[in-house]
This record gives C-alpha cells, structure tokens and sequence, in this order.
C-alpha cells in the first residue's frame, strides 16, 4: 500500500479520530488507527471499544493497489503536525513498518495487523432518521451540560435521547439539575424510542457537528447509536439502563415568576460568583417587588452583593443555588429575557426562554 496525500487533507480526519483513541489502553492495538486504502478513499478508524469514528478522505489519486493497516495513532498525528503546511505527505507500508515521507523528512513507525483491529457492527433491530446537523447540535449543546460526570448511578453518566414521531427530544440530570430540548424533525417512528449515550459518546459527537444544515442520519439499534455523514460514521455504544422519569421532576404549579434581560442576570451572577465558596458555590437570591438580590459569601469573611431590576409580583422569598448551574442555563439559553418559576424558598426552580419553547431547565436549591 501506498498513497500520497496533501498535510491538511490527512491531518483533519487525524485529528477527529485521535480524539476517540484513549492514550492508555489494555489492548496494544486499540492505540492505533485502522488505515484502509480502497480506490481513490482513505478510511482512517479509532475505537475505545465505546465509541468508534470512521472518517472518510478523498484522495487526488487513485491508489495502485488497495491495503489496510493499523498505525500509532498519536505518534502519527504529532508527526503531521509537526510537519510544514500545504507540504505532501507520502505513507508507504513496507515489512510491517510504515514509512513516512515529506520533503527531506522521513519516519518509520511501527504497525499491527489490521485483522487485529476490533470494529462495531450494527444491530439487526434499528430504524433510522435524518436530522439536520445544526438541530442536533442544538439539542446537545442546550442539554449536555447537564449529564453527570462520575455518578454510580451509571444511568446518569449520559444522555437520553427520546424519539417520538416528528420529534427528537434530549433530556440530561447529574440529580441536582435537569435539562431538555426539543426539535422537529422528519421521523416516522409512531411509537416513543428512548435510548441513553454515554458521556464520551456524547461529546465525540458534538465534536463532528460542525456542517451546519447538511444532513446526518442516525440509525439507533438496540445497543449502538449510529450517526453517518459523507465524511465520518460514528457508532457508540449506548448505556444499558432506565433513565429517570423526568417528568416527575418537572416543578408543577409554580406561581411566583420572575422575568429579567438573560445578559444582565448572568454578569450579575458572574461578578457575584468571584466570592462565593469555591468548592460549594453557592448565592442567595432574594426576590422582593420588581427586584432581585444576589448575595455570595466566602470562609476568608469576603461578601458579594448585587441588585437587578426584574418583573416580580410575588411574595418575598429568599433561597440558595449553585451559581455554576444557574450560569449554564444562562450560557446557552439564546433570548433576551429568561423567566423564572418557583413556589417557595425549598422548591426547584424552573427556568425557560420566554421567546422559544424548546427547552426547559430545573435547579435544585441548597441550604446556606
């Protein structure tokens, strides 16, 4: 096998698939990349065994004679990296060794054989949609945020993805907040489908988003998801486990709301942060008559105040949060003005885009 190729066509598939390799891993083969060679194609493929990304290169010219091997994965891309822009790159595997070329630069990398690289393969019980890129991406980037990170209960460790006809809905918890997001999309699937990705699979997938309006289509199985482009196919594994109903945590019958311009309450927030506990993170907020109140205080005897002008009829109330997750909603929430819902000073507090619908957010309070 041999094959020419510019820096820059190779090094940004490198890239997208060296992310899913892991740096320690208990299979030797499993730090390579799978290298296949077909006509005028290059297929480049990481695994961890979790997720898998295939991503697809077009070559300039068609290779003389189709081959397949397995590369290190991170000696390669450093190699790339370091060499000049716009500089072509020549691969040729001789004697089990691949040897690189560019210029007066050569290198020999060790290889294993491609028959010991693992691959996933697909469930015969799938169905498949297409989405939008730009949708998905939108449902991750509303939720995510709100997985957990290293919860026993594994469950947490990811997201759910729910399909209904017409619709594909996205809900995150890691037990103290909760995130979800909804948007159309052309499914045909009458009954409801809920499957939950792992973190790692998760956030892989947010990275390869980045076409905006060209379409993917997503095959889920009954242990794998699959999300396939012209130029990658990713496949994870999804999580074995029952994911809380989340409706139940939906506050109900809130009827103190509190509406104010999203940028002013998350600099207000910001600036009250700085001198909060740095391990708990927690401010006051104290609502009273067209007025909020934020308040942050620290072990050294430091104390942070601000005071926003917002819609508030309601009763005065005083209650604590973790800023950190008040400020992700506010990160991602795209309209002028957020509202609010809450009943009382131990109540959850409901917090939506007054503008667009497609997403609601619940936090717990916390005793300070």
């Amino acid at each position: 096998m041999k094959l020419t190729i510019n820096r820059e066509a190779l090094l940004k598939p490198l890239q997208l698939v060296a992310g899913v390799v892991e740096r320690r891993q208990t299979l030797p083969v499993l730090s390579n990349i799978l290298f296949v060679a077909e006509g005028n194609t290059l297929s480049l493929t990481g695994t961890d065994l979790e997720v898998e990304l295939i991503a697809r290169v077009k070559l300039e010219q068609p290779i003389d004679e189709n081959g397949e091997i397995t590369v290190p994965a991170r000696k390669l891309m450093d190699i790339c990296k370091s060499l000049p822009e716009d500089c072509t790159i020549e691969l040729k595997v001789d004697d089990y060794k691949v040897i690189v070329r560019s210029g007066r630069s050569r290198f020999t990398l060790s290889t294993l054989p491609a028959n010991d690289f693992p691959n996933i393969k697909e469930d015969k019980d799938s169905f498949t949609f297409s989405i939008a890129q730009s949708r998905l991406r939108c449902l991750i980037d509303r939720t995510g945020f709100a997985m957990a990170k290293q919860d026993v209960r594994y469950y947490l460790n990811g997201m759910l993805l729910e399909v209904n006809k017409h619709r594909l809905h996205s809900v995150a918890t890691d037990g103290h907040r909760l995130a979800m997001c909804s948007v159309d999309a052309d499914i045909s699937q009458d009954n409801k489908h809920q499957v939950i990705i792992p973190r790692k699979g998760i956030l892989e997938l947010a990275r390869l988003l980045t076409e905006g309006d060209k379409m993917v289509t997503i095959t889920i199985g009954g242990s794998h998801i699959r999300a396939n482009t012209d130029d990658f196919t990713f496949t994870s594994k999804l999580v074995d486990g029952k994911f809380p109903d989340y409706e139940r945590v939906l506050p109900r019958g809130g009827n103190n709301i509190v509406i104010g311009d999203r940028i002013t309450l998350r600099q207000a927030f910001n600036r009250t942060a700085i001198l909060s506990n740095e391990k708990y993170r927690g401010v006051r907020m104290i609502l009273s008559e067209n007025n909020m109140k934020i308040m942050a205080n620290n072990p050294e005897q430091e104390k942070a105040e601000e005071e926003v002008s917002v819609s508030y009829q309601g009763d005065n109330i005083e209650i604590g949060f973790n800023v950190s997750y008040l400020l992700d909603v506010l990160s991602v929430v795209d309209g002028d003005a957020v509202k609010f819902t809450l009943s009382d000073s131990s109540s959850s507090i409901l917090i939506e885009d007054t503008e667009v619908n497609d997403s609601v957010y619940v936090v717990m309070p916390m005793c300070l």
